[in-house]
């Protein structure tokens, strides 16, 4: 058997799973500083932040199949004991961009969960020397840029001053790789690219850049606790559910099955038990997938209601979402309604202006959250004090609980809780999202991880 080691290597992982998939695999268990995926071979090599943590990951694993978008992996200790730049060559990236400076960067964004767009590169990557041409382009990698610089010094000391810094507070890391090309060629000056040097180019925005021989920079993650942060302005307050936003949460594409074109705001609900639910249950169900406006339960037919949703995309992910959900003992219908709009009314509910609206701020990180009801539920803004027991007293008068984990993120307590079926687990959200637990107001989503 081999020794225990912080690296894990994972088998028979498939092209659908992402870096991002292994990350919520094992984050569970303690701090993942490197990732490298192997492609060619469909493994992994995963560094925690020391060997227990790793010995906790295999030992939880050693009972329980691992999972990952209904694929089972395979999980044991590697025979490293520390990943190195050889290992990242294993990728098939050039060692020449790492050790021959060049004027041109190629940066990897990792953890993007604000939009990423050439203005935000120049703002971050200027103060080191006079940008000349942005290039930006999604790839398996992820979201990609090209900076090229007007000298290579400059180029050197932004590298040697950003490698590894956040653009935002714990999120949006840089990953700084030298490119091996010589010059940028740049069509349009547009959010995906732009020629400084040259203002009068058209801003056409059709079709993706055909800036030729990219490369793959591959899928290093070394995600620090507490690390820096590149001194930038956050960006994402309220009304962030643009087009930019979606497609940084969404990878540049939609989910299959929407169509990113409806316009219409208000959702017809129907089959409710009328016995069980409330606006505000309705409130925390409906608002995993965007703001809520306003909600009218309808008195002649009490087992309908109205659910007026911040924008038209919003509402087609809870349509598209939510269509067939079970609460109650009852299957959700759920579909546009013909009313454009919900009138302000005594017998409505007004959200507007609630706090409680989780799209106020990180909107682009709760859209890459949406998904149709699970088992499992993720609870966050917990006590610092609490304890599995307390968690499991708060929430199992809503099903069988089949397992929980507590953990901390940033020194920020949460939790997952599996649940016997999506139906409890739906349950308990609706029922205890915004409930308090000594003095904390907690929060609740559905997770898309299938074991703790």
């Amino acid at each position: 058997m081999t020794e225990p080691s912080k690296v894990i290597h994972i088998r028979n992982v498939g092209h659908e799973i992402s870096e991002n998939d292994l990350l919520q695999l094992v984050q569970p268990f303690g701090v993942v500083t490197k990732l490298v995926m192997l492609r060619a071979k469909n493994q992994a090599l995963l560094q925690m932040h020391d060997v227990a943590s790793a010995v906790n990951a295999l030992q939880y694993y050693t009972n329980i199949q691992p999972s990952v978008r209904g694929r089972n992996v395979y999980i044991q200790f590697s025979s490293h004991q520390e990943l190195t730049t050889m290992d990242q060559n294993a990728q098939g990236r050039k060692t020449d961009q790492d050790t021959q400076p060049n004027r041109i960067l190629l940066v990897t964004i990792h953890h993007m969960l604000y939009p990423i767009t050439v203005e935000v590169l120049h703002q971050v990557f200027s103060p080191h020397g006079f940008v000349e041409k942005i290039v930006t382009f999604q790839k398996s990698a992820g979201f990609q840029a090209l900076v090229q610089y007007q000298s290579r010094q400059n180029a050197v000391s932004a590298r040697s001053a950003l490698q590894g810094r956040n653009i935002y507070d714990g999120c949006c890391q840089l990953d700084i790789q030298f490119s091996n090309l010589s010059e940028l060629q740049v069509n349009y000056n547009n959010e995906r690219s732009r020629d400084f040097t040259n203002p009068s180019l058209p801003s056409e925005q059709k079709g993706r850049s055909s800036q030729p021989g990219y490369g793959d920079a591959g899928g290093m993650y070394a995600l620090q606790p507490g690390g820096r942060t590149v001194a930038f302005p956050q960006v994402g307050g309220p009304q962030m559910g643009n087009a930019a936003a979606i497609a940084a949460a969404f990878g540049g594409g939609l989910p299959p099955g929407i169509s990113g074109t409806n316009d219409r705001c208000t959702v017809l609900v129907s089959n409710l038990n009328p016995d069980k639910i409330d606006e505000d249950k309705l409130f925390n169900l409906f608002s995993i997938y965007g703001n809520i406006v306003r909600i009218k339960l309808l008195r002649n037919k009490p087992d309908h209601a109205l659910v007026q949703m911040g924008d038209g995309f919003q509402a087609e992910l809870a349509v598209h979402f939510l269509k067939g959900a079970m609460l109650f003992g009852k299957r959700l219908e759920v579909n546009f309604s013909k009313h454009l709009n919900i009138t302000a009314a005594p017998d409505t509910h007004e959200y507007l202006n609630s706090n409680l609206n989780r799209f106020n701020r990180n909107a682009a990180k709760n859209y890459r959250y949406c998904c149709s009801p699970t088992k499992m539920i993720h609870l966050s803004t917990l006590p610092q004090d609490i304890t599995e027991e307390e968690i499991i007293t708060h929430l199992e008068e809503h099903g069988t609980i089949v397992n929980t984990k507590l953990f901390e993120v940033n020194g920020k307590k949460q939790a997952l809780v599996l649940f016997e079926t999506e139906e409890q687990a739906t349950e308990a959200l609706v029922c205890k999202h915004a409930s308090t637990i000594d003095r904390s107001v907690i929060r609740i989503s559905f997770s898309q991880l299938q074991t703790i």
